[in-house]
């Protein structure tokens, strides 16, 4: 194992981010379902809200991580990238959410399940909570090659008033 330099940025290592993604919200979703006794919440936790978070953070950290790395300092601010690939993903995953809704309420056999009358709320909010995690801790991984170092520190000569 190799030890990271002083000063260097945390590795970003995708199964990590697959774990936390999936355990996070499941636990504090189901703590939340048995607090409030709310069986639907205990049994999706594990379930839509861990599975679709865990599923999000996979293909968004294998994404980041196959993408190529550019050589200049990224301009857009750390926060407003995770903020945008959260509302990204939340976007993306509320139309899967409101299909299976909408489709298998139909079937006789799912009629009258509540788990499916939680897909689309529960698919948009773990997708944008893992989205903007991964996209928040890959930006903090990466090097800034112009991050902590003067622009010009040659010296400039005084600009006449007259």
């Amino acid at each position: 194992m190799t030890k990271k330099a002083p000063g260097a940025p945390p590795p970003f290592v995708l199964w990590r981010e697959v774990v936390t993604a999936y355990a996070m919200p499941a636990v504090t979703a189901g703590l939340g379902g048995v607090v409030t006794h709310q069986p639907q919440l205990a049994a999706a936790a594990p379930t839509t809200i861990g599975g679709s978070s865990a599923l999000v953070a996979a293909a968004l950290g294998a994404f980041l991580r196959r993408r190529r790395v550019r050589s200049r300092p990224t301009r857009t601010p750390r926060a407003l990238a995770a903020a945008a690939t959260g509302l990204a993903a939340a976007a993306l995953a509320l139309l899967p959410g409101l299909a299976v809704e909408h489709w298998l309420l139909l079937a006789p056999a799912f009629a009258d399940n509540p788990w499916l009358r939680r897909l689309p709320v529960d698919l948009p909010v773990s997708a944008a909570i893992a989205a903007t995690i991964t996209t928040w801790r890959w930006r903090g991984s990466r090097a800034d090659p112009g991050a902590g170092h003067p622009l010009d520190s040659s010296p400039r000569p005084e600009r006449s008033t007259s």
